[in-house]
This record gives structure tokens, sequence and C-alpha cells, in this order.
């Protein structure tokens, strides 16, 4: 299972590389690996101001339905909208081409409250 060091995780499966005052938000290679294929990413909110937790998008796989949760809170910039053609990045590239959205910081202290690579790992039990 890659956890890549340089990243900020929640509980919830979700990643965060900050660059500056925005940051990309995706879900991580555990959480793709669980869902299996992934057929369509569906992101509304760009634009919109959300709290930290607030589901931002959802993803869908063959089997399920996911709801995508923000791990601070921020505005929605932008959507990754190659996955609109290609979902399947998320399964095949989920820290680089398999971002779903470019988010506006609001709060960085709350940065501090993720988890860190080795804390995610043994969330997942790796």
């Amino acid at each position: 299972m890659n956890v890549p060091v340089n990243l900020k995780y929640t509980k919830e499966h979700e990643w965060i590389r900050v660059e500056g005052n925005s940051a990309f938000v995706g879900i991580t290679d555990y959480a793709q690996s669980e869902l299996g294929e992934i057929v369509f990413v569906e992101v509304e909110t760009v634009g919109e101001s959300l709290k930290e937790g607030d589901v931002f998008g959802t993803v869908e796989a063959v089997k399920t339905v996911s709801d995508l949760y923000l791990p601070v809170d921020s505005t929605v910039l932008e959507f990754n909208e190659e996955l609109e053609s290609n979902p399947e990045l998320v399964n095949d590239d989920p820290y680089g081409k398999g971002w779903m959205v470019k988010i506006e910081i609001s709060d960085a202290v709350q940065l501090n409250s993720l988890l860190s690579a080795a804390d995610y790992e043994i969330l997942i039990g790796t």
C-alpha cells in the first residue's frame, strides 16, 4: 500500500498535498483499492466554501458510491476535469493524476490535526 510521507491524511481516507495557501485533495491508495474500479467522480461544489468534514463530492465504483470529505475548512477552487473522461486515474495514480479537487485553505491550523503517513499506516493496518 502506497502512503507518501509528504502528504497528510484523514480517517475517512482522503489525502491532502499543501502548496502554499492552496492544496490538492484526493482519496488514498487504500481507499481506491477497497472501492475497486472507479467509474465516476462527481464534484458540484466548485466555488463553495465548506467546513472540515463537509462532503465535497462523491466517488462511484462498480459496487458502491462513497462520499468525499474535505480535510480542512476551505473553498473548492477546481475539479480535476480529466476525471470526467478518465475516472480510472483514481485507481491508476491516486496521488498524482487522480487528484480530485484543488482547494484554498481557510484555516491552516487544522492541518495539524490530520494524520501523518505513519499514523495513517497504523489506521489501515500496514
